[in-house]
């Protein structure tokens, strides 16, 4: 199970006082002599529901793939998967998750299960979490009717509370309950009921035991033994869920979870057929974006909100444009001849106005620019110092763009220290003493001059010709990547288009998103595969996205 150690078989613990939290074993439990009850277990048990909704069975799950299967990890939703899960649960639009819980480690997505730590802050902040949102939601009307789906006829409307537990629960814990489960939960409910006379004391303590369910916090696959040892083909409801938050971000919806209860996303076709249909729903748009904001780097900017919303739009309806609108080869969005730009953009940038406070689009012209590494929203991404830094934009396309890895500076090499030259206050001088000191050279040749050849350009994309507060120190805005030289983001987009090296490494890190880890010596097959009808599919990103989950392996998870 993966990181199921960092879990310390969560116990989901509810005391009569409904002080409700997630304890390990070894940390924190119900201290107050109160009666406690344990709702799930992660113990592979028929009550803990890991097994796809069905009791434990030792028959198989057929033959494994030729290759290319993947380890699975037990994923913890991060902040925005659990914001996007309670909105679609429970309609709650807060938000609260990126408030509340740990920040996640983005590596570059933060989904990757090798970094998820279980910490007394996480049980504390999703104690806190379940709490408030359980009460939102039933002191809302319109949120009430929606997550409980009956109107109780009085306290003890048994039929109601049961609907409620088998609807709510299958939605939430992303498969159908148990019998043994609902009358759990029931049981639970009715405890409440019975000492408050309310039948929503009972659904409010039921909502905030299942918002802390360990199932609900982390995404728990076990699926059926293959005859390879350590492979298992999982279940309908696992790989619906799968599908979700990969294409979704989120919880799978009705659809999906209806799908999966009649066995239809047991091949290949089924998936691709549900996968295209995913791709329709708006939620799809924005998971896209997400994947190029982490990916490149703009996910956070540092700029004002309203100069930093309107570079996120207009990255954003170039992905749209391409992805979804016109269906076109994914490198447009590298060498597109125009931009979305609004009049507060095109004066940052010293573009001409379009004349309008919304986004229209604009051609280029000759200004140089193309494609998205001429956005600002690319381009105010790795500064430092207060100014662009050209090693940190040359690290930010070798390890982004390129899927290199490039070391950790030696620990005696104070980063944060500006560089400097005995001679000339030019960048071009300081950065020099990179290239030129033991330990340090063979790093800063692969970085500087990559991040030289967008020189010309500030960390909000403006174009400039010569450094900061340096009138005289002019820039020529020439740089290489691997003996080729480029000069600006127009250039450097064609060479690594060229090299095919882009699309190499876009598929890589999609695998990464899609998987919660950076790849191994298992993926490598999978990732070829992916790489080889990438290109043969025009670089169709829409493709490219049908043909992961499509694949065989996307069926399967190997053990850690």
């Amino acid at each position: 199970m993966g990181r199921a150690t960092a879990i310390c078989h969560h116990a989901l613990v509810v005391a009569t006082t409904t002080a409700l939290v997630i304890g390990c074993s070894d940390d924190k439990t119900a201290t107050d002599g109160s009666v406690t009850v344990t709702v799930g277990t992660t113990d592979g048990g028929t009550d803990g529901g890991l097994t796809d909704g069905a009791p434990t069975t030792t028959e198989g799950g057929g033959p494994a793939p030729a290759s290319g299967v993947g380890i699975s990890g037990v994923r913890r939703l991060s902040r925005d998967e659990y914001d996007n899960t309670v909105r679609d649960l429970l309609g709650d639009k807060t938000r609260s998750g990126s408030q509340l819980l740990p920040e996640d480690v983005y590596e570059p997505f933060d989904n990757d299960f090798t970094v998820q730590i279980a910490s007394t802050p996480l049980i504390d902040a999703l104690e806190s979490l379940a709490g408030k949102l359980a009460k939102e939601t039933l002191a809302d009307p319109a949120r009430k009717a929606m997550v409980i789906g009956c109107t109780p006829t009085g306290p003890e409307d048994q039929a109601c509370l049961d609907t409620f537990i088998t609807t709510f629960g299958r939605r939430a814990l992303r498969r159908p309950l148990a019998a043994d489960e609902v009358a759990r939960y029931a049981g639970l409910a009715t405890t409440f009921i019975t000492q408050t006379g309310e039948f929503d004391q009972g659904v409010e303590v039921v909502l905030r035991a299942m918002l802390q369910a360990p199932e609900f916090v982390y995404r728990v696959e076990r699926g059926l033994p293959t005859d390879e040892p350590g492979v298992f083909r999982l279940g309908d409801h696992e790989i619906a869920t799968r599908l979700s938050y990969f294409l979704w971000g989120t919880t799978p919806d009705d659809a999906l979870l209806d799908r999966a209860d009649a066995g239809m996303l047991g091949t290949s076709d089924d998936i691709r057929a549900a996968a295209e249909l995913m791709l329709a729903d708006e939620r799809a748009r924005a998971r896209i974006d997400r994947f190029h904001a982490m990916w490149l780097g703009y996910f956070a900017l540092p700029h004002a909100a309203e100069l930093t919303g309107a570079m996120r739009i207009e990255t954003r309806l170039l992905l749209e444009q391409i992805v979804f609108t016109d269906k076109a080869s994914w490198y447009d969005l590298f060498n597109a001849g125009g931009t979305w730009l609004n009049d507060l953009l095109a004066a940052t940038y010293g573009l001409p106005a379009p004349g309008s406070s919304e986004h229209v689009w604009v051609d280029y012209g000759d200004s140089g620019r193309q494609g998205l590494l001429s956005h600002g929203s690319f381009l105010s991404v790795a500064g430092k110092f207060g100014d662009t830094s050209p090693t940190q934009r040359g690290k930010l396309i070798r390890t982004r763009l390129m899927c290199q890895n490039i070391p950790p500076p030696p620990p005696d090499v104070n980063v944060d220290i500006p560089p400097t030259s005995p001679d000339s206050n030019c960048k071009v001088d300081r950065y020099l003493a990179h290239r030129s000191q033991a330990g340090c050279v063979d790093c800063h040749n692969l970085m500087d001059p990559v991040g030289f050849g967008l020189e010309n350009f500030d960390q909000k994309g403006a174009f400039r010709t010569h450094d900061l507060n340096e009138p005289t120190c002019l820039i020529d805005g020439d740089g290489t990547v691997d003996g080729s030289m480029f000069n600006g983001p127009a250039e450097l987009a064609d060479l690594l288009i060229g090299a095919e090296v882009l699309d190499a490494c876009a598929v890589t890190q999609l695998y990464r998103l899609a998987m919660g880890h950076r790849e191994a010596a298992e993926d490598v097959p999978y990732i070829m595969d992916l790489q080889d009808q990438f290109r043969e599919g025009d670089h169709r990103f829409d493709q490219l996205l049908l043909g992961l989950v499509a694949a065989d392996a996307f069926m399967f998870r190997r053990e850690e």
